[in-house]
């Protein structure tokens, strides 16, 4: 990595995806708003929320809202259009990207700026989570996999910050297909590791990643019927990327698995 001894005090653009998420939408901003770091602006796109986030928002003080009443049925494409929408109107030089039903450790920005600002080659940097289940925490650290598969432990999209300089090659690289449950947390990982490379991952939990009975991830639980055809089309998905990137990789034992249970389903 590129060394700069300057500080430069980055602009930081929020950007936070809501959908029906009342319960958490005040914590998930706060945690921006009380930040040691603070030169940042804050952006949320709202994805027609049948509840009273909306009425929550408008509320708000230094809070850009975009409220979107066009949604797809599927909750990944709309958070990536979500994504690319608030992109388009954040004024930062460092993105970092929130889930509504998330938050951050107070001293993530800072933390994270920190390191931009000290490694000018860097483009991407994903820190762990800590999963939030009720009042128990669970800090993630990386894990080993059971069997050898060609693509990385996946950070969730709230551990993902980027220059902004990335973000349309980024979109470009990640967005093709009909891969309707191919989220953008996969997309990311998949396109640093063998397009971007210039990324660091900090062993640092900065992140407070909430699971709820109304998770998304609540709908692919392990080794469920859900599960394994979400599994197939991330591989599709990423077959169809490494072909688009003339990246040469062979089926494993992962593929093969996953393909053939997908037969008996």
């Amino acid at each position: 990595m590129g060394k700069s001894n300057r500080k430069k005090n980055l602009k930081v653009s929020v950007l936070i995806t809501n959908y029906n998420n009342e319960k958490y939408i005040l914590e998930c901003i706060n945690s921006v708003k009380q930040q040691s770091y603070k030169n940042i602006e804050i952006l949320v796109n709202d994805d027609n929320s049948a509840d009273n986030s909306i009425e929550i928002l408008k509320k708000l003080n230094n809070v850009k809202l975009i409220e979107n009443k066009t949604v797809t049925k599927f909750y990944s494409v709309n958070h990536l259009l979500a994504l690319k929408n608030l992109v388009k109107k954040s004024t930062g030089e460092i993105i970092f990207f929130l889930d509504g039903d998330d938050y951050f450790h107070l001293k993530k920005i800072e933390k994270i700026v920190n390191f931009f600002e000290s490694n000018d080659d860097c483009k991407i940097v994903f820190d762990y989570p800590i999963y939030v289940y009720g009042n128990k925490y669970v800090f993630e650290k990386k894990k080993l996999k059971v069997f050898k598969s060609y693509w990385p432990y996946i950070h969730p999209t709230s551990c993902i910050s980027m220059r902004k300089n990335v973000v349309n090659d980024l979109f470009n690289s990640i967005s093709f297909g009909d891969y309707n449950n191919t989220w953008m947390d996969f997309r990311t990982c998949i396109y640093s590791n063998y397009i971007l490379k210039n990324f660091i991952i900090l062993e640092d939990n900065l992140t407070y990643y909430r699971q709820t009975n109304t998770h998304y991830s609540s709908n692919y639980k392990k080794y469920t019927i859900s599960w394994w055809r979400k599994r197939l089309e991330a591989h599709e998905f990423f077959f169809d990327f490494a072909r688009r990137n003339n990246i040469k990789i062979k089926k494993n034992l992962d593929v093969l698995v996953t393909k053939l249970i997908n037969v008996f389903l």
